[in-house]
């Protein structure tokens, strides 16, 4: 049994990492394969695959796209832009700030790439080593995704967490995580403030500097969207957007007053009276609801494309998150599911004198899989399993971003591209390149003090 449940395990992580090193669609598509082999080679019992989550996912990626391609982003892009260039010196700090509170807003972090492109410009034209800014920035898109209350793994820690008896909301979730996070992008920010040789320093950019054609490269073109024109449209399309935050934050904030205004319907029991129960609508209903009537209002009133907006990077990048999700948590939800008798034996005492200990769980499977939703959804119901309770699974909830560890992610692969300096890198040994340092430092003091938060209020 132990060498069969172990041979399954290795089928697995080798589905996972095959379809890392594919990438997008694969990631999903070939767990697709390990699902096949357990379930028709093995006769596992099929998992369930995360279809409460799938649906959320849909709702917030069509809204977001819908801005976009109403022109919302480029405007949100504008006045970030505007901040940065008002205040070069700070570009270090400020840089991962903008990008942070763009994922956070729109609950991806793929709206960052094109203000990738004027962070580095602002860095060079200021004399300021690119890769400080860019490396922590580039970190700090993909942090985001714990703190937006539209986005796939919080949504997912919501849903998973109150099937499990941890009674949470959206906003309960980001109260913790932004904070966190917050810290955690400050510290990152600090360690690369005067991280590696100052330009005028460096001799590899030195050298690059002396070459006429590789000087006009690097400081020739001017990277800004400050020219282009935002018309009432866009605006009112993220007036739209942010309206919708405002109510799902507004039915999370009077759940958490204790006068819930939630919809009552039926639960389908009876009391001792005969009398139907009735049980307030989800909050994952109620974000897909208020997310595909805001696209709607956007498509009417903001005058957006929805051919334009299926054929841009947030929507494109947001469906290939469900096909990800779809496959990794199925996959995993079959195995777990399995096995969970055994794993609950195994692990019983680490979790009961170290239940913190998860977060090395966490990390280390997202340094697999491309996606802290695909995480949540594969590991948080197998934690609650074992009896770790919510808020500690909610204080490590910022470990599930790992995959900056190794730098295959697109928004990783194009800081460096990006960066014309040269100065941002993906190192000769692979793990030393310019994203470990912050990554590695946000995570961990994000994670800490997650934990601190938590048992202070919970």
């Amino acid at each position: 049994m132990v060498i069969i449940m172990i041979l399954q395990l290795l089928i697995v992580l080798l589905a996972l990492y095959v379809g890392s090193r594919y990438g997008s669609l694969a990631l999903g598509a070939i767990s697709g394969i390990g699902l096949a082999i357990l379930v028709l080679g093995f006769g596992l019992k099929p998992g369930n695959p995360p279809t409460d989550v799938i649906y959320i996912i849909i709702a917030a990626v069509t809204c977001a796209g819908i801005m976009q391609a109403a022109g919302g982003m480029d405007w949100l892009i504008q006045l970030a832009e505007r901040l940065l260039r008002k205040h070069p010196d700070h570009v270090t700090f400020l840089a991962p700030l903008c990008t942070f509170f763009l994922t956070v807003l729109v609950g991806t972090g793929h709206v960052v790439y094109t203000l990738m492109p004027i962070i580095c410009d602002i860095a060079l034209k200021k004399g300021i080593r690119p890769e400080r800014p860019c490396g922590v920035a580039s970190v700090a898109s993909q942090v985001g995704i714990t703190c937006s209350p539209i986005a796939a793994a919080v949504a997912s820690f919501v849903v998973i967490s109150n099937s499990n008896g941890f009674d949470i909301n959206n906003l309960q979730v980001i109260a913790i995580t932004i904070p966190a996070c917050l810290c955690g992008l400050l510290a990152a920010s600090a360690c690369s403030y005067r991280r590696g040789l100052d330009l005028d320093k460096d001799p590899q950019f030195q050298a690059r500097l002396a070459d006429p054609k590789m000087r006009e490269y690097m400081y020739g073109d001017t990277a800004s969207l400050l020219d282009k024109k935002v018309d009432r449209h866009a605006k009112l399309s993220v007036y739209i957007f942010l309206g919708a935050l405002g109510v799902i934050v507004l039915y999370s904030l009077f759940q958490i007053i204790g006068m819930d205004i939630r919809p009552l319907i039926d639960s389908g029991k009876v009391n001792d009276a005969g009398e139907p129960i009735m049980k307030p609508i989800g909050m994952n209903i109620i974000i897909q609801i208020v997310m595909i009537s805001a696209a709607a209002l956007m498509i009417i009133f903001a005058k957006a494309k929805p051919k334009k907006a299926v054929a841009g990077p947030v929507w494109q990048a947001g469906m290939v998150a469900v096909v990800a999700i779809y496959g990794i948590a199925w996959l995993a939800d079959t195995f777990f599911s399995n096995y969970l008798p055994e794993m609950e034996a195994g692990l019983s005492d680490i979790v009961s004198q170290y239940p913190w200990a998860i977060a090395f769980a966490f990390f280390a499977v997202s340094v697999l899989i491309n996606s802290q939703g695909a995480v949540v959804v594969a590991m948080l119901p197998l934690a609650y399993s074992l009896g770790i309770p919510g808020p500690v699974l909610l204080g490590v909830l910022p470990s599930v971003y790992g995959y900056f560890f190794i730098p295959n992610y697109p928004s990783d692969i194009a800081t460096v591209n990006f960066d014309r300096s040269g100065t941002t890198v993906i190192g000769k040994y692979l793990l030393n390149h310019s994203f470990m340092m912050p990554g590695l430092v946000s995570v961990a003091v994000s994670t800490i003090v997650g934990l601190l938060l938590t048992q202070l209020f919970y």
